[in-house]
């Protein structure tokens, strides 16, 4: 019975983390109004090279609220031709 709910405990833990995990993609950086501590915007604004798109992560906690980093990363999704 313990081991029953550890594993429905460990396997509810993993959803929520995965769902959390996925980045959303915005047009602007302008767009993102409330970044959270961890939270990774997608931002496809075309400053970024050829099959690059642009990541805004909320990197750290500040007295005037969460400092952006962002980085060009490489574009996942489907490929054309």
């Amino acid at each position: 019975m313990l081991l029953r709910r550890a594993t429905y405990l460990s396997l509810l833990m993993s959803l929520a983390l995965a769902s959390t995990a996925r980045a959303a993609t915005v047009g602007r950086e302008q767009d993102i109004v409330d970044l959270k501590l961890g939270q990774r915007v997608q931002v496809d604004d075309g400053t970024c090279p050829a099959g690059q798109v642009k990541e805004v992560r909320g990197a750290k906690m500040t007295d005037k609220g969460v400092a952006r980093t962002s980085t060009c990363v490489p574009r996942y999704g489907p490929k054309s031709k």
